[in-house]
């Protein structure tokens, strides 16, 4: 499993030129699901990211966690974060989750996360989604399952 997790002012996500999912100041968080992830593996990966320190505190080091700035989450589904690009031009995608799996999880995912965070907003799984933000740093942390 990976997050990829950015430190925002502010990010939002559409679809159909509607705003599905919006936030002010941050972490705009996109999930990467693998074929072989599980629930226990997405309650490592959510404690992780809910216990994250990357704001700055009143002498500019890195202390701070999400809940120590009031600020809030916005999930999505980003399968091709587990492209292959080993060989040729064209991504491959066999390592990640199929749909079933990668929704079953990104919905665990949300709901965990709901348990510190109840006004979370998110994108829509599998659908064609327009994500803006504006990155606070930039500050971009990425969490891999096989790292931690």
């Amino acid at each position: 499993m990976r997050f990829v997790i950015q430190r925002v002012k502010e990010a939002s996500v559409a679809v159909d030129g509607e705003t599905i999912g919006e936030i002010g100041q941050g972490f705009m968080v996109l999930i990467g699901v693998r074929e072989d992830d599980t629930e226990a593996i997405a309650d490592k990966m959510v404690h992780k990211l809910i216990n994250m320190r990357i704001f700055e505190d009143e002498n500019g080091k890195t202390n701070l966690g999400l809940s120590d700035v009031g600020g809030n989450l916005l999930l999505i589904s980003q399968f091709t974060l587990y492209a292959d690009c080993k060989k040729g031009n064209r991504p491959s995608f066999v390592h990640a989750a199929g749909p079933a799996l990668g929704e079953e999880l990104y919905e665990y995912i949300i709901a965990r996360c709901r348990e510190s965070y109840p006004d979370l907003q998110v994108g829509s799984f599998g659908a064609d989604m327009k994500v803006s933000l504006l990155n606070d740093g930039p500050f971009t942390v990425i969490l891999d399952s096989e790292r931690l």
